[in-house]
């Protein structure tokens, strides 16, 4: 998260910042993944879903199919965030 100028603090596998921010959290294999749980990150420069992504990823590619939710409203990596929203990320789901 470089350029970032707010005050960064680590706990585990959850990174907080003190500033307006947008709240991230990833599940089961994208958590693996991103190597986080959650992050909190500034919303500078995010506008949209996909926006967050990159920044709490730090460009990772986003895997195909990658569920996406606002305050637990199912959306599409276009949709817009604000500061305070939840954003969260899942693994396509299969079942049987």
């Amino acid at each position: 998260m470089i350029g970032l100028q707010a005050e960064i603090r680590k706990q585990e596998n959850t990174i907080f910042m003190t500033d307006a921010v947008i709240n991230i959290k990833f599940f089961a294999s994208l958590r693996e993944q991103v190597g986080l749980a959650d992050v909190q990150i500034s919303k500078a420069g995010v506008s949209t879903v996909m926006d967050a992504w990159n920044r709490a990823t730090e460009n990772r590619d986003m895997p195909e199919n990658t569920l996406m939710a606002v305050n637990m409203d199912y959306v599409s990596a276009e949709h817009t965030v604000k500061v305070g929203d939840e954003v969260a990320f899942f693994p396509p789901v299969t079942g049987g």
